[in-house]
């Protein structure tokens, strides 16, 4: 199985600086994308707090005699293990840093990431907040990722509420994120990629600003150019308001 990949972020139409970040570590298999949120571009240090955190995490765990900071869950995989882990680690040190600084005090960031278990023919998708990965094989496209925003918790309790109801909640309040507490919870989508699969990673710049479909037609008419795919993904966003940050990372399966 092989991987080609590209990562574009961009500062979008109405905000003055981009809080987002994003990292491609070929070399391990590894793609993150992180929403950064907070005054005074607390958010920026967030999320390069984030994609940082978890790639060094991976650097130091590259030996298998390297320690783990956090409990190993016998039943995942070592890959599974080691991105939650990852994940665990950021979280942490974006939340003491938050506590301990006031210039940083209250910042978070989203994360969601992307990591190809080669040898197992398998992908392991992590996410906390509203960053998300699609997945568009055969012609359609699937949201892997489910957002931890307030709608989604209602949603959970009351399914039948309704297009009212739904519009009276606030928009775009996240209820998990990378700083909230010291402790957070992970959620791991296990994927088997196929060949012509491609996954998109991307901040809720992307999402908010265009819908699923367009999304679809986006990566259709690339053909199987990600650099271009990533291009045309965000000048969509911004091209229909660019009201945030939009960074986007695709993955296409060879």
């Amino acid at each position: 199985m092989q991987i080609v990949a590209a990562g574009l972020s961009d500062v979008g139409q109405q905000r003055e600086h981009n809080e987002d970040s994003f990292v491609i570590l070929p070399e391990f298999d590894l793609y993150i994308v992180a929403d950064g949120m907070g005054g005074h571009r607390a958010g920026d240090v967030a999320s390069k707090m984030a994609t940082h955190t978890i790639a060094s995490f991976f650097q130091a765990t590259a030996k298998e005699d390297a320690t783990w900071p956090f409990h190993f869950d016998p039943h995942l995989s070592v890959e599974e293990n080691r991105l939650i882990t990852g994940i665990k680690v950021a979280n942490k040190r974006i939340f003491e840093a938050s506590t301990r600084y006031r210039e940083v005090h209250g910042m978070g960031t989203t994360v969601v990431g992307a990591l190809v278990a080669r040898e197992r023919g398998r992908m392991y998708v992590a996410h906390v907040g509203d960053s998300r990965c699609y997945r568009v094989r055969g012609g359609h496209i699937t949201l892997l990722t489910r957002d931890h925003s307030l709608l989604n918790d209602y949603l959970l309790v009351m399914p039948d509420m309704t297009p009212e109801q739904r519009e009276e909640l606030p928009k775009n309040v996240i209820t998990r994120a990378l700083g909230m507490q010291d402790s957070v919870v992970v959620d791991l989508v296990p994927e088997q990629p196929q060949p012509g699969d491609v996954y998109v990673l991307c901040s809720d710049g992307l999402s908010g600003m265009i819908t699923d479909e367009q999304i679809l037609e986006t990566v259709q008419s690339s053909g199987a150019d990600v650099e271009k795919m990533s291009q045309l993904l965000v000048q969509r966003a911004n091209e229909h308001g660019g009201e945030d940050n939009v960074t986007v990372v695709v993955l296409r399966v060879a």
